[in-house]
């Protein structure tokens, strides 16, 4: 019988994984985040460093990179004001505004020339509604790792989604993020891994670095 490692190596295939990052933007982790709490755990835990980790490999193995932007208009034309989360948004000091440095993507995660960064103006999810899916589609993608932010409501949707679509979701546990701290593996234990191959960063790593065998 093979072990967990041994079915996440046979699940993680370059040519049909894309590793997606979820709102890893400035205005989100960075050092003047609109949620300072937020910003915090995502450094404090190693999630952040861990996404940057994943990136790297992923650009040195040719596994494609998604960047997931949350964004809005000055005007806020076309953004949703249906929820308590969207009017608190509305309200924060940072904005995330298109064209700002508050939807670049935050260091130390690189963005490659080849990543693509899809960015959305409305709704909940990073792949539902927007070009997510389609491009998926285009790529031949069978796998998708969702990374970033937040463990509270972006990350689970794209995880959601994802399986919705017929895509293998895998969540690296240590490269997400949410608050409360304690709330993330709540999240992962209870939820993501019912639907989701959970592993962790350095298993995922090395999935990717790994010798292919010949055909």
């Amino acid at each position: 019988m093979p072990s967990s490692y041994e079915r996440l190596a046979e699940l993680i295939d370059p040519a049909s994984t894309v590793l997606l990052t979820v709102e890893c933007q400035q205005g989100v982790v960075g050092p003047d985040s609109a949620l300072p709490e937020l910003a915090h755990e995502a450094h404090a835990s190693g999630a952040l460093a861990n996404i940057a980790r994943l990136v790297a490999a992923a650009h040195d193995t040719g596994v494609q990179v998604i960047h997931a932007i949350a964004e809005r208009r000055p005007d806020g034309r076309g953004a949703n004001r249906n929820a308590r989360l969207f009017r608190a948004a509305e309200r924060l000091p940072v904005q995330q505004l298109s064209g700002t440095a508050a939807v670049r993507v935050a260091p130390p995660i690189e963005v490659a020339e080849e990543d693509l960064v899809v960015r959305r103006l409305h709704g909940l999810s990073p792949i539902q509604g927007t070009d997510v899916d389609p491009l998926l589609r285009n790529l031949g993608c069978r796998t998708l790792v969702v990374t970033g932010v937040s463990a509270n409501v972006a990350v689970p949707n794209a995880v959601f989604d994802a399986v919705n679509l017929g895509y293998t979701a895998v969540v690296p546990a240590d490269a997400i993020a949410g608050v409360p701290s304690e709330y993330t593996p709540a999240m992962v234990r209870n939820t993501l891994a019912l639907v989701a191959t959970v592993a962790t960063t350095d298993e995922v790593l090395g999935c990717l670095k790994r010798p292919r065998r010949r055909a």
